[in-house]
């Protein structure tokens, strides 16, 4: 059973046999019916609250007199089943990280109701008999669920059953130092999908908030966790879930992918970001589409917002985004028609292109990215883009020149 309680029960086609497990408790004495009203219990509840002193139920049914009980059998009240906790001594049990772990009895939940007056089970108890039935034998769960565990190990005896191995394990927290929750951004796994997490990743880093296999090592396939994850090495402290750390695992499984497994991810991402389907359709032009955002992207959802120029026309953009600093409008244009030969270069893979555009801008007099800085903005509508000429290629010359012929008329107010 790992993971946490199961929450509010139940399917009621299993009520007969929670039932059936509740008489056997109170038939063995370790439980016993209760008629207190629902007056008597807020009365009882006011009056602890006004006395500051240990809340829960007073107990008062498990001390009726045989005419007392006999009294309220025939009054008609339905009553509840309540497990009759032990008023003194201990209750221990072994936890697989925390170690021995006792509680007081009269620390515990006083008398629990086990079976409402409806039939239907508590938590306490479904969980309980549940569990036994499934022959479960580990129990991994928070941390928080630990004050629940001696009422359910005094439920096992109480049955005569071997209570299974309990391991809680640390609680995950927000930067904040508070419970991890939905105001930190703690999500289900489908939007974690939507969003652009592989499962690889999201598992490789989960694993590693709250364990380590050593000081070093980050980086875990499913096999590798399988094969090294022991509990031993789970911490006992709190972890903080960090989203740009998780992110950082997501960017190196997409790194770690093949060009075609990186193409195959993507594809589908562009397809609901609307990009045509003809061009999707093309798995060499994908895997190089794969190629130049591999070492950038972080999340799937990323790649529509840093490739939408390879399929449309670059969003309207300033003449001034053209410009680098310290430069004006006309020195700009001059370097953008010198790179004009260069964008037939790019598509032919020249290998010495860049040693030739270093002579260019040595010529011109200007630092490299100042020259490709215009180039750049006309071809992808951005100063920050993957690679220039690896994107020119993948535009193709003709859309290429073009962008670079709107760019000039920008610069040059046509």
């Amino acid at each position: 059973d790992v993971g946490g309680p199961k929450g509010p029960y139940v399917q009621s086609e299993r009520t007969t046999i929670y039932q059936e497990h509740a008489e056997r408790l109170v038939a063995a004495g370790h439980a016993y019916r209760c008629w207190c009203s629902p007056e008597r219990l807020d009365r009882m509840r006011e009056t602890q609250a006004a006395a500051k002193g240990q809340q829960g139920y007073d107990r008062h049914c498990r001390t009726l007199s045989a005419a007392e009980r006999a009294a309220a059998e025939a009054s008609g009240v339905k009553p509840v089943i309540r497990l009759a906790v032990p008023a003194d001594g201990t209750t221990a049990f072994t936890d697989r990280l925390l170690g021995e772990v006792a509680w007081k009895n009269a620390d515990i939940n006083p008398d629990p109701v086990l079976l409402k007056s409806d039939g239907f089970p508590t938590y306490h108890l479904a969980n309980v008999v549940d569990d036994h039935l499934m022959e479960i034998t580990d129990i991994l769960r928070a941390q928080e669920w630990l004050p629940s565990v001696p009422l359910h190990v005094l439920l096992y005896r109480a049955f005569g059953w071997e209570p299974p191995r309990f391991c809680h394990l640390p609680m995950v927290l927000g930067k904040d130092g508070q419970k991890l929750s939905k105001r930190h951004g703690a999500t289900s796994v489908r939007e974690f999908r939507r969003q652009g997490y592989l499962p690889d990743a999201l598992v490789n880093y989960l694993a590693l908030v709250g364990w380590s296999y050593d000081d070093a090592r980050e980086l875990f396939s499913l096999a590798d966790l399988e094969r090294l994850f022991t509990i031993e090495k789970l911490n006992k402290a709190p972890a903080v879930f960090d989203y740009q750390k998780l992110d950082w695992f997501n960017g190196m499984s997409l790194r770690r992918k093949t060009r075609a497994e990186l193409a195959a991810l993507i594809r589908p991402v562009l397809d609901q970001a609307g990009i045509p389907k003809d061009r999707l359709g093309d798995a060499g032009f994908l895997e190089g589409v794969a190629g130049l955002i591999q070492e950038r992207v972080k999340l799937l959802s990323e790649v529509p917002g840093m490739v939408r120029y390879l399929f449309e026309s670059p969003a309207a953009y300033a003449a001034d985004d053209l410009v680098p600093k310290k430069l004006d409008r006309a020195r700009t244009a001059d370097l953008l028609e010198s790179l004009t030969p260069f964008i037939r270069l790019a598509c032919e893979g020249d290998p010495a292109i860049e040693e030739k555009l270093r002579a260019l801008a040595a010529e011109k007099g200007v630092k490299l990215g100042d020259l490709l800085t215009p180039l750049r903005v006309a071809v992808t509508g951005s100063r920050v883009s993957p690679p220039l000429f690896e994107s020119i290629r993948l535009v193709g010359e003709e859309r290429a020149l073009a962008s670079s012929t709107a760019a000039l008329a920008k610069l040059r107010g046509a």
